[in-house]
């Protein structure tokens, strides 16, 4: 009798550790992300525990990055070697890739456009380093999600307060310089494009929830400058024209606008954003026959059309969210994510010889075709596209970290 109530009472005592220590459920639930499958991480990370030898490749890979990112940076908009013309230098500026000086000109003056031809001279402006930021805080943040390593989550949270919380090195929350030509504009609506960077440092913080090292402050500061963020996207001039346009540029304004406004609590504006996306975005951009007209037009096709089309990818993830279903969305001609994915693939899997432009060898791109067949095999419960992976070429999925990120799993039923 005394041994059942001593085991009783151990038994309570346990109960009550996980219920009041912080964490200890937590940790055994898939985390809050939108850009990322919340229930695949979770299955990658209890795999992992479990000793899964098929996922430690590609585990090792990330942590390989993440050792690097660990020496990397920090970033901020303060590095670049000039003020704007506003005249803060807290302010994001970066000029057009595209825009070379004129040749013909004493002063370079006005920019000329070369479509596909990027001029280095971005790299002096805060495009560039906003793109090392994204990348090291992905990495260290799925490094630390997937081993508890604190040490990672501690450089992903300062990387983040460099860039936008520290008084001395943070980006004011605009875009009002974004992609200037020199020469004819200080600034474009086109320029929103460099900063959908910011939705997956959304996941990212959402990763790094657990950790002491990301304070309820830090929360509470950055979703305070994602909100005035937020607002300046929807209301500004240079907002709206972004939102207006019909090409890859809308799609990933709808991306970084309804991730934002999830990541702030709006909900009701992420669901007015996606809700239109079926007419506003795949009806415009997409084909009966899956092309993409506005992308196949650009010298660098392939990876313009495989580029809108994940965004698709990442706007249909982020609308089940709130109960919509762009998967299955089709119009009565046929124009559908579906559609689109069909028409690369057998370029992709080099059936058929691409018959656009591609100036730069579109099998560098191929990286987000890996994404998007393993996600449509699963959302079309059509195992051939999961079969098509190792087809493509110039991939180790051993190593690949989408083989983390989208574990592969038994596909049940196969439907055309």
């Amino acid at each position: 009798m005394k041994r059942k109530i001593v085991s009783g009472c151990i038994a309570l005592f346990f109960i009550f550790v996980v219920l009041t220590t912080p964490g200890l459920l937590a940790e055994s639930k898939p985390p809050r992300v939108f850009l990322y499958d919340a229930e695949d991480l979770a299955l990658s990370k209890s795999r992992l525990e479990a000793g899964d030898e098929t996922l430690q490749p590609a585990l090792d890979s990330l942590l390989h990055q993440a050792d690097r990112a660990l020496q990397q940076g920090p970033w901020s908009v303060m590095d670049k070697p000039f003020t704007p013309p506003g005249g803060d230098k807290h302010d994001y500026m970066s000029v057009g890739p595209y825009w070379w000086p004129n040749p013909d000109t004493e002063d370079g003056l006005p920019y000329i456009r070369k479509d596909g031809l990027t001029n280095p001279e971005r790299e002096l402006y805060d495009r560039v380093p906003l793109e090392k930021l994204t990348s090291a805080v992905k990495t260290l943040s799925l490094a630390y999600y997937f081993t508890d390593h604190e040490l990672y989550a501690a450089r992903a949270a300062g990387l983040i307060r460099v860039w936008f919380l520290d008084d001395s090195t943070r980006m004011n929350p605009n875009l009002n310089y974004g992609q200037a030509i020199p020469g004819i504009t200080i600034g474009r609506g086109i320029g929103i494009i460099d900063t959908y960077r910011f939705a997956p440092i959304c996941d990212a913080i959402r990763l790094l929830e657990l950790s002491g090292h990301w304070t309820d402050r830090d929360h509470a500061a950055i979703k305070k400058w994602f909100d005035k963020y937020l607002h300046w996207l929807l209301t500004s001039d240079h907002g709206k024209d972004e939102a207006a346009k019909e090409n890859n540029h809308g799609t990933f304004y709808d991306i970084q606008t309804s991730r934002l406004a999830f990541f702030v609590g709006r909900e009701d504006i992420a669901e007015k954003i996606l809700s239109r996306v079926p007419e506003k975005r795949i009806a415009v951009q997409i084909e009966p026959d899956g092309r993409q007209p506005l992308e196949l037009s650009r010298t660098s096709a392939f990876g313009y059309s495989s580029g809108n089309l994940r965004g698709l990818f990442r706007l249909a993830m982020l609308a089940e969210h709130v109960g919509l279903d762009l998967w299955h969305f089709r119009t009565t001609d046929g124009r559908s994510i579906r559609a689109g994915l069909e028409f690369l693939l057998p370029f992709a899997l080099q059936e058929k010889e691409w018959p656009y432009q591609m100036i730069h060898g579109w099998r560098n791109h191929l990286d987000k075709m890996y994404f998007m067949l393993r996600i449509a095999a699963q959302k079309y419960q059509y195992p051939p596209y999961e079969e098509m992976i190792d087809r493509l070429p110039r991939v180790d999925t051993k190593t690949h970290r989408f083989t983390l990120l989208y574990p592969k799993k038994e596909i049940a039923t196969q439907k055309q």
